[in-house]
């Protein structure tokens, strides 16, 4: 397989393989964070956050499985190689969950909406990518680190949950991943609607096995490989500014893991898109609408540098190895969207 193919071309289809059950998820089981937090808060159901929780379960089952079996390192990934910095979390958390809900979407979803023709959503995805990049490695990166600068872990055990209680309990690191996903699968399913939508359950599992063998494929190739591509699953903040830049300088840059997830969810659901018959060209009307959303997506994409990681980076990918910031992350992005929906509920309600 080395001998066919590059290493960049080997990680780019495990991106893409990834990336378009990602896609179809969104699509045909309507996965969806900025849903699943609506439900909650004005629909009256938990039915969506509970596939949220099924989907980490699976990845957290997946991932320590892998760990056990010495497939995978989790400490050579970046959500366990960087000290945690809680207040970047927070921060950064709110930023990316208010700017999701003035956008009506995360880069993730906007992706997916995209890949149904919907042009607002081509928006969003330039505009969080470049701002991504303007506070990762641009005019803004000096600030960000003066005031979260990111370090490497020094200690000897990485800012893990899982981790952490091993080496305090001195019990296997697998066992106690496995164990804690076992848990999260179980409170998800603890609903008996739930449990009987099949097909929720169904892609539910399919996206925590998308962040697994993100996990596999990459860590295969670093192992085996001749260049030691670093180990990495599905985030969509910084991968959209990648994959942006990789578009305009191909000749220049190799393919990577990122490129392929971001056009894998793309190509995904517009797949899912043609198979429930919705694909259709749509434009924003509204100057007022387009000019929040830009607002939003400017927002989203400086959050998610800072709190190093969106909804999926930070609520799958590092919620599948149990990293500390994981958790405070997603309750930030939960506690920064439920502002934004409130902000723009009582607005629709005063102009009417």
């Amino acid at each position: 397989m080395f001998d066919l193919f590059s290493d960049h071309q080997l990680v780019t289809a495990i991106g893409l393989l990834g990336g378009i059950l990602l896609g179809l998820a969104a699509r045909l089981g309507r996965f969806c964070t900025l849903g699943a937090i609506e439900d909650l808060l004005y629909g009256g159901s938990s039915h969506r956050m509970r596939m949220w929780g099924l989907a980490i379960g699976t990845a957290v089952i997946g991932s320590f499985s892998l760990i056990g079996l010495g497939l995978f390192d989790a400490s050579q990934s970046f959500y366990l190689s960087v000290r945690w910095m809680p207040l970047a979390s927070i921060v950064g958390g709110v930023m990316f969950g208010y700017g999701m809900a003035l956008s009506g979407n995360c880069g993730f979803g906007a992706i997916a909406r995209l890949g149904g023709g919907d042009l607002r959503s081509f928006v969003i995805v330039l505009v969080m990518g470049i701002s991504t990049y303007v506070v990762l490695t641009g005019p803004l990166a000096p600030l960000r680190n003066l005031l979260f600068e990111q370090q490497d872990v020094t200690r000897e055990v990485p800012p893990g949950l899982a981790h952490h209680l091993a080496a305090l309990t001195h019990l296997p690191l697998a066992g106690i991943g496995i164990f804690t996903g076992i848990i999260l699968v179980s409170v998800s399913l603890w609903d008996v609607e739930f449990r009987r939508d099949h097909k929720s359950l169904f892609w539910s599992v399919v996206v925590g096995l998308a962040v697994v063998s993100g996990w596999a494929g990459t860590a295969y190739i670093n192992a085996q490989g001749f260049e030691a591509l670093p180990v990495v699953s599905h985030s969509f903040s910084a991968p959209l500014g990648e994959t942006i830049l990789w578009t305009m300088t191909g000749s220049l840059r190799p393919l990577s893991f990122a490129v392929g997830s971001i056009t894998g969810v793309w190509l995904g659901a517009f797949i899912g898109s043609l198979i429930k018959g919705h694909f259709r060209w749509e434009a924003c009307d509204d100057p007022r609408e387009l000019r929040r959303q830009i607002f939003g997506a400017s927002i989203m994409g400086a959050g998610a540098v800072i709190a190093m990681g969106c909804t999926v980076g930070q609520g799958l990918s590092a919620f599948s190895l149990l990293s500390l910031s994981a958790p405070v992350t997603f309750l930030a992005i939960f506690a920064g969207a439920a502002l934004g929906l409130r902000q723009l509920i009582e607005g629709f309600r005063s102009a009417a």
